[in-house]
């Protein structure tokens, strides 16, 4: 019988065995590489930035370039002088800056009140310009807004932890997963690498196994996913103990890829899980049941629950 397990010299991370328990998956799905040297053009890209930064991040940011805008145009008109805004009735200082600043909100979203207006060539030409950049910024904030809520993204809940329970007259290591969204994913394909620090001829390099598994895809994902390997005699983890994962530093890649109905488009997602993330003989709570009327149901709020086994 061949032996399941498919051995990877590198999975795109490089060989180089891993140190001080670090691993090459976030629990956000990011990649755990740092890279330097990057020109700051692409490293700090506007565009790539603003579409991946979180919504609270870049509703401040919309929210600060609208202010600091506005006290900026609102100081070159002060500069300028009130005079050369007809329609100012403020007596001091403090007062005049809070007309110039309310006539340049008017003027870099184009609303324009009307009963402030600039005379003279000097503030007529800064609102000219002010008006053109807040159509440009404008339109720039609605496009990337727009990419934000178009862009494919699949949001897939995952077991806190993965475990080791007993699976027909062996062992399986386990993995639940579960669409977050109200979408309907169709079409899912799983995969399960195993990567860990091996010595290959004197040098100890880090090597990638593709885990054999019971059930790599399903056609449908209304509840949850179990995804389990078989601990049998071909598979990496044959008589692994917690102490030798803990040693090579292994480490669990769970990739996921399905088709989103929502976004017509084919989204992915990715999680990792280190020896510490592992229990061994337990499984995982039932979290289904029935109504009355025969309808399936599942308990969202006890999708982390693990029951230990005594063995």
């Amino acid at each position: 019988m061949e032996k399941q397990k498919e051995e990877y010299k590198d999975l795109g991370f490089g060989t180089k065995a891993a140190e001080k328990n670090q691993r090459l998956i976030n629990p956000d799905g990011s990649f755990n590489v740092e890279i330097t040297g990057q020109p700051l053009s692409e490293r700090y890209h506007l565009y790539h930035n603003l579409i991946h930064m979180s919504w609270w991040r870049f509703a401040m940011m919309v929210v600060l370039f609208y202010l600091f805008g506005n006290l900026f145009f609102a100081a070159i008109y002060m500069a300028i002088g009130v005079e050369h805004l007809a329609g100012v009735i403020a007596e001091t200082y403090l007062e005049q800056f809070y007309e110039a600043f309310f006539f340049s909100a008017q003027t870099i979203t184009t609303v324009g009140y009307g009963r402030i207006s600039p005379t003279g060539f000097e503030s007529s030409l800064v609102a000219s310009i002010e008006s053109l950049l807040g159509l440009l910024g404008f339109a720039l904030a609605t496009g990337v807004l727009y990419g934000r809520f178009s862009r494919p993204e699949v949001k897939i809940l995952y077991s806190q932890q993965a475990v080791i329970a007993p699976y027909r007259e062996e062992k399986a290591f386990m993995v639940r997963l579960a669409n977050k969204r109200r979408s309907k994913l169709i079409e899912l394909e799983v995969q399960v690498v195993f990567t860990r620090n091996e010595n290959k001829n004197g040098k100890v390099i880090r090597q990638f196994y593709t885990l054999e598994l019971e059930r790599s895809k399903i056609s449908l994902l209304p509840t949850s996913w179990t995804v389990v390997h078989a601990l049998s005699e071909n598979s990496p983890l044959y008589n692994v103990t917690p102490s030798d994962l803990f040693e090579s530093d292994a480490e669990f890649l769970v990739m996921l890829k399905a088709f989103d109905e929502t976004f017509s488009q084919t989204v992915y997602s990715r999680y990792s899980y280190k020896p510490s993330e592992l229990v061994w003989d337990a499984k995982f709570s039932n979290i289904f049941g029935l109504t009355e009327t025969g309808k399936t149901t599942m308990e969202y709020d006890r999708f982390h629950e693990i029951e230990k086994l005594t063995l």
